[in-house]
């Protein structure tokens, strides 16, 4: 969300104390600030308790020096008053829920240039799960189970108003480099592939999104529905987490739409993982089809130094660690022992033994893809409705969600053609639609799934359909009793602040661990049930209750944040042992698919080449205008001094965002812009400055500074200058042409 109405520009007065001898925590005392925190979730949970806090400060007292710069509305506000800007969290039904709801301003997102005033945002029903009869089926609570968790509707013209570029950039640049693997060595060399921006007339399939509006907060996902009037949003009861609070009529709303992310081009092929591997593998996938797998990608690793094709294919998979630099100097024809290149695809080859050793295994013909709620009613309880690239597929299908555990967690069902869908969707593509029949939702079925966001892993490899036998889904055997609950205004102000800042120690200095305790233990029982025989049936049945019980009390775990449930994992189904390749003290030498897999990839040698001289592409010698020489020169100079001081950083994530901050202001130097493409400077100016980056670096045997601040610039130049004919392509065009 837009948080810089709210907050101070930068300030010299921030005072740092210890917090119980294990951190720093800044706050201004002069200007007022005060607290909002956010937990990190599993990630977070695994670094050191010493390592830095990521903290909000919201400015709340006026000063007419810094308001003539920076307008902020939370001016003269308690931040009790502030939080109700955004929502009137005060309703909520517990003090769990409050911090999860809360946290939802803290969610990255793009806010849609649309004013609320004129929406129309329109209350619908969800859809309830029926049984036999057309009675309501209640869940244990006793609430209505439906088939619409999570998911509503926006009218065509409001969506076309969501910035087409705004998904990750990894998304993004891989869908131009699908097919290209499928080109011949010559052709790529000899063809240069400028890849345009375009912007499709095409609405996004579905937006993921928060809806601030009046106290009132939204959280979900919006399906594009062409038969809504224009400036139409539809939300369901299931999507609202935050309710008006029609007494508090004094507080100026902070009402926004705020993208979190759309539906994209997934990648053709995907990545596996233990979890994945274990269930295909119970259900009779062979141990030989990951072997396999396995073996190619191995083989692409080793090759990568020496072969195009197999540098392009690991440089493409592992494209989020520089933008798909090397991916682009490959396509524009740089030789493969260029000296940066070189050094990082030895890099990149490493990150690929790291990958599959712990089952990121490529697997084609599978997909993830954002799901929703099917809007024509038309398919049956065991159909899904799956638009791709060129529209509805039909066929069996595998669908998971990560991180299901269960047996049942991956269903078989059947891709189904629609031909009334086109009413709601017209062309826009890339979703997985659930049916809205039957007694359950089956994304509810698949790791206690909904439609709030959730990427659902789809696969059409002939293999795993051929040789994959499904078991029942999941159903809830064991429950954690609901905890009592205590709600916000069961306390005064003052003794809310102060709970909050006590869960927020808890969470950060003492956090649970079950969900991670729940998962290693299933993976151990499961390690050992993949390689019991039949004459061992006492034992599998054994371990079977055990790993059933296991899945609920992490499933459980996975939603106490929200729940407040005080989840503990049993000690009776902690496992004792673990397998070598999760690499734990207390370990033994598994012989399971995942045994197999971590030793063979282990096994795979990366060799770090012999440093060699910088040497400089023959086309990037020719002389550079001295003004461009000398400011970089100096540039330079400040960059190894700002560099240096990123690199004193402890924390490690921290370290990466201060050194990705240095390169982005030389980028920002460079082009003006953020990008190259971006920029509207002279082509020529760029490219005269851009070499003379790359002469300053190259000189100092420094190459990461040409690239990571001028490499599209350069991997352009590159190519122009070795054909003097470019082609450019659409991306839509380069796709059907690459097949």
């Amino acid at each position: 969300m837009n948080w810089k109405p709210f907050l101070l520009a930068p300030c010299n007065c921030l005072v740092s104390f210890p917090l119980r001898n294990f951190n720093i925590i800044e706050f201004c005392f002069i200007c007022s600030f005060d607290l909002v925190f956010k937990d990190g979730g599993k990630t977070e949970k695994k670094k050191n308790p010493t390592s830095q806090v990521k903290c909000y400060f919201v400015r709340l007292e006026a000063d007419p020096l810094v308001d003539r710069k920076w307008r902020h509305i939370s001016s003269n506000m308690s931040i009790h008053e502030a939080r109700r800007v955004f929502m009137h969290v005060d309703t909520v039904s517990s003090m769990a829920k409050y911090m999860a709801r809360l946290s939802l301003i803290l969610s990255k997102t793009v806010t849609l240039e649309v004013d609320l005033a004129l929406v129309n945002i329109e209350n619908i029903a969800d859809i309830p799960c029926l049984g036999p009869d057309d009675h309501i089926i209640n869940n244990e609570d006793g609430e209505p189970l439906i088939h619409t968790d999570g998911t509503g509707f926006i009218s065509e013209d409001l969506a076309l108003k969501c910035p087409q570029n705004m998904y990750k950039a990894k998304v993004m640049v891989q869908g131009e480099f699908e097919g290209v693997f499928d080109q011949s060595e010559h052709e790529r060399e000899s063809s240069v592939m400028t890849i345009s921006k375009s912007y499709s007339q095409e609405p996004p399939l579905l937006i993921q999104a928060r809806l601030f509006n009046n106290g009132t907060a939204v959280k979900g996902t919006f399906l594009v529905n062409k038969k809504l009037p224009p400036k139409t949003i539809q939300v369901r009861p299931s999507m609202i987490k935050v309710k008006t609070d029609p007494t508090l009529t004094n507080t100026q709303p902070a009402n926004s739409f705020e993208i979190v992310k759309t539906s994209y081009r997934p990648k053709r092929t995907s990545n596996l993982s233990r979890y994945l591997i274990s269930l295909l593998s119970y259900g009779g996938v062979p141990t030989e089809f990951f072997m396999e797998l396995l073996l190619n990608s191995l083989e692409d690793a080793r090759n990568a130094h020496t072969n195009k094709r197999a540098a392009l294919k690991i440089s493409v998979n592992h494209g989020e660690l520089d933008d798909f630099l090397l991916a682009r100097m490959i396509l524009c024809g740089i030789p493969l022992d260029e000296p940066y290149l070189k050094s990082r695809l030895s890099v990149v080859m490493k990150e690929e033994k790291k990958g599959l050793k712990i089952g990121k295994i490529p697997i084609s013909e599978s997909y993830f893809l954002m799901g929703t709620a099917d809007p024509t009613g038309m398919l049956k309880d065991d159909q899904v409705c799956v638009i791709l690239d060129h529209g509805q597929v039909s066929g069996e299908v595998l669908v998971y969600r990560h991180p299901g555990l269960h047996f049942g967690d991956i269903h078989v069902l059947t891709a189904t053609c629609i031909k009334e869908m086109d009413e709601f969707v017209g062309n826009s593509k890339y979703a997985i639609f659930f049916p809205t029949k039957g007694p359950r939702s089956l994304a509810d079925e698949i790791a206690n799934g909904d439609f709030d966001g959730d990427l659902y892993w789809v696969s059409r490899n002939p293999e795993l359909l051929s040789s994959y036998n499904a078991s029942e889904p999941w159903v809830r055997k064991y429950s954690t009793k609901n905890a009592s609950q205590t709600k916000p205004t069961d306390f005064s102000y003052e003794e809310l602040e102060h709970l909050l800042f006590q869960q927020f120690l808890e969470s950060r200095f003492h956090p649970s661990y079950n969900v991670g305790s729940a998962a290693d233990s299933w993976l151990a029982f499961m390690d050992r049930l993949l390689i019991l025989g039949d004459d061992c049936a006492e034992e599998k049945r054994c371990l079977r209750e055990k790993i059933l019980h296991l899945i609920d009390v992490y499933y459980d775990a996975l939603d106490a944040p929200k729940t407040g449930k005080k989840v503990e994992v049993p000690m009776k189904l902690k496992a004792k042992m673990f397998p070598h390749y999760m690499e734990r003290p207390n370990s033994f030498h598994s012989k399971s698919v995942l045994g197999l897999i971590y030793d063979m990839a282990n096994s795979f040698q990366t060799t770090d080449l012999p440093s060699q001289d910088a040497w400089k592409l023959p086309c990037f010698k020719e002389e550079v205008p001295s003004d461009c020489m000398d400011r970089w020169k100096e540039h330079f100079k400040h960059y190894r001094s700002e560099m240096t001081s990123a690199m004193r950083i402890d924390d490690k994530a921290a370290k990466d965002v201060a050194a990705d901050d240095v390169y982005q202001k030389y980028k920002q130097i460079l082009y003006d812009a953020e990008e190259f493409e971006d920029s509207t400077r002279r082509k020529e100016d760029i490219f005269n400055e851009a070499l003379a980056i790359y002469n300053v670096s190259y000189d100092y045997g420094k190459f990461s500074f040409a690239w990571k601040v001028a490499g599209r610039a350069l991997c352009t130049l590159y190519a122009s200058k070795q054909d003097k004919v470019l082609i450019v392509c659409q991306k839509s065009v380069l796709r059907e042409i690459l097949k």
